[in-house]
């Protein structure tokens, strides 16, 4: 496999630049901002495990793809906590939320 010409590293750069990555959680999170993280992360591993493409799993919970989108992508400050666990359940039904302080 050769390398790209420069013609498309400079298409695959104006393309990355409107792309909209992953957020990380940062090393000072607080614990609401820990908990609606592991939240989205519960949904990425149901995607994964399941092999299903984000708009299958929107329909599955009943939002928008776009909202789905951004709960894929750990971009949670748009939507509240009690939004996300109702959003939660409906993949894992007889889920149980526990609390534990370390």
């Amino acid at each position: 496999m050769k390398f790209p010409s420069e013609k498309e590293l400079a298409k695959m750069r104006k393309k990355l630049e409107r792309a909209e990555g992953s957020v990380v959680l940062p090393k000072d999170a607080s614990a609401l901002d820990k908990f609606r993280y592991e939240i989205c992360r519960q949904f990425v591993i149901y995607q994964r495990e399941r092999k299903i493409k984000c708009k299958d799993l929107a329909k599955i919970v009943g939002v928008d793809e776009s909202i789905m989108s951004k709960v894929l992508r750990y971009r949670n400050e748009r939507f509240t906590t009690d939004k996300l666990i109702q959003m939660l359940a409906k993949i894992h039904p007889r889920h149980i939320l526990i609390l534990k302080v370390a």
